[in-house]
């Protein structure tokens, strides 16, 4: 048996091909662009994802002779992305990515309606979907009455792969329109943004049977036997199913683009208060929480940008030896921020700069603006009685040795380094193609990677980087006075 794992992703897609035991076989990926029409605005043509996925699985299926025993799909995708459907299953304009910041106005409102915090669980973001619907409500009304689905990034895929309607638990918890804590869609969540119940996906949960791969697709890719498409995943969740944060406990850092600071829950306790995103798990009865970071090496390719060096230069410039903070700050919002501040209009900055500032002093209050902002997420989910005991570490970003030591440092909890392999979200769509397609129990597996090394907290450092973190903290309203 083989099962494929597809991460559809901003910039692309990736498709990871695994064994019965879920071990990789291949992968490939194929790229597709953003088009940003307008100041704030994020969109994407569907019909790139479709020929993203055509092409992989092409790839796949000439180079493997194990894809022709393909068992399972799974399929994990960028999240809140609003992908309208007409009533014959026709797009009726690009998709709305959720790094869009066009409905902020429309998300204020939705935030500001009662009971909407309560049944969702979470501030009602401009990203997120529904604040997206308003506004196609308000300026594109043409396009919103011929609307008769709305379906995400990955819920569209899955529409692709087996003719039907269909979401999972994870990836809709961050629509605005569903009770997270209930797992259903929420009449109520939906009326108040003129929203109807036939308009959504059916729902299951990630790691159940969504569908079977239509016949047409079984016959063009050389696949005989019913092939089962497992509910997928939001990104996250799918990358908490490949790391193998499943339970309370169990978490990790992601220093990507953005950064993620997320923790498995077994239970619902949502802190809406705190910009921490709740969202149900890929599998049943399981919740989880994260704070997110617009910017985290994203800051870092920005100064690399000025700088006139790559980013693993200026942080090999640093060295290995963590130095207590220097006297320049840096705010790291240069696209807003989420957690723990909600504020689409906030942008960075630099502080405490003087004539003997050098490169790497700039460049160490970079990467120290970013761990701070961690900070900023790990105190949220701790005030939510998450349990951080040690994280993984995964991203580009902990590349650097430095960095690590850093963050391990301000959030005083050791960072554990997976031993090379697959761990991503990929993976994570993967497993949850064998759950559904074998029936085996989500513990069996979606288990943990081997770690090779653990980066344990300076000691020494520790009160240093407290002090820096609580001044930092203070800057984010001096530096929003003076915008």
């Amino acid at each position: 048996m083989s099962f494929l794992g597809i991460d559809l992703g901003t910039s692309g897609l990736r498709a990871l091909l695994v064994d019965g035991d879920g071990a990789p076989i291949g992968s490939t990926e194929r790229h597709y662009s953003v088009s940003h029409p307008h100041t704030g605005w994020s969109e994407q043509d569907p019909a790139e994802w479709v020929a993203a996925l055509n092409g992989a699985v092409e790839e796949l299926r000439d180079t493997y002779p194990a894809f022709a025993d393909l068992k399972g799909i799974g399929v994990a995708g960028h999240m809140h992305g609003a992908t309208l459907l007409d009533e014959n299953g026709d797009v009726l304009r690009p998709c709305i990515l959720w790094n869009d910041t066009r409905s902020h106005v429309e998300a204020a409102a939705l935030d500001g309606t009662p009971n909407v915090r309560d049944l969702s669980g979470n501030i009602v973001f401009p990203g997120f979907t529904a604040p997206k619907l308003e506004w196609v409500r308000k300026h594109e009304p043409e396009v919103f009455a011929k609307t008769a689905k709305v379906l995400l990034p990955a819920a569209y895929l899955n529409y692709v792969l087996t003719g039907d309607y269909v979401a999972d638990m994870s990836d809709s918890a961050g629509t605005s329109w569903l009770d997270v804590g209930q797992r259903d869609w929420s009449d109520e969540l939906l009326g108040a943004g003129h929203m109807r119940a036939d308009q959504m996906p059916r729902l299951v949960e990630g790691s159940e049977k969504a569908g079977e791969l239509r016949a047409d697709l079984a016959e063009k890719w050389g696949l005989s036997g019913p092939v089962i498409v497992a509910g997928g995943a939001g990104d996250n969740a799918a990358a908490a199913c490949g790391i193998g944060a499943l339970s309370e406990g169990q978490g990790f850092v992601s220093l990507g683009t953005s950064g993620v600071l997320l923790a498995a829950r077994d239970g619902y306790s949502p802190a809406p208060e705190t910009a921490v995103h709740t969202f149900c798990h890929a599998v049943p009865g399981r919740w989880y929480q994260m704070g997110v970071q617009l910017s985290a090496t994203d800051s870092l390719n920005w100064y690399s940008r000025i700088a006139g060096k790559k980013p693993a230069e200026l942080t090999a410039a640093l060295g290995d030896t963590l130095i207590a903070p220097g006297a320049v700050r840096f705010l790291p919002y240069l696209s807003g921020e989420r957690t723990p501040h909600n504020d689409a209009e906030i942008r960075g900055s630099f502080t405490g700069l003087s004539a003997g500032s050098t490169q790497e002093d700039l460049t160490r209050a970079v990467i120290e603006g970013v761990a701070f902002g961690l900070r900023d997420s790990f105190e949220a989910l701790r005030a939510t009685g998450a349990k951080l005991d040690k994280l993984i570490a995964i991203g580009g970003g902990s590349a650097s040795r430095y960095w690590l030591k850093l963050i391990a440092t301000v959030l005083n909890v050791p960072l554990q380094l997976p031993a090379s392999g697959e761990f991503g979200a990929a993976l994570g769509a993967a497993r949850l193609s064998m759950i559904a397609a074998t029936g085996q129990s989500p513990e069996s597996v979606i288990f943990q990677p081997d770690i090779q090394d653990e980066i344990q907290p300076e000691p020494d450092l520790v009160d240093a980087f407290d002090k820096a973190y609580q001044s930092f903290k203070a800057a984010y309203a001096g530096i929003k006075a003076v915008q």
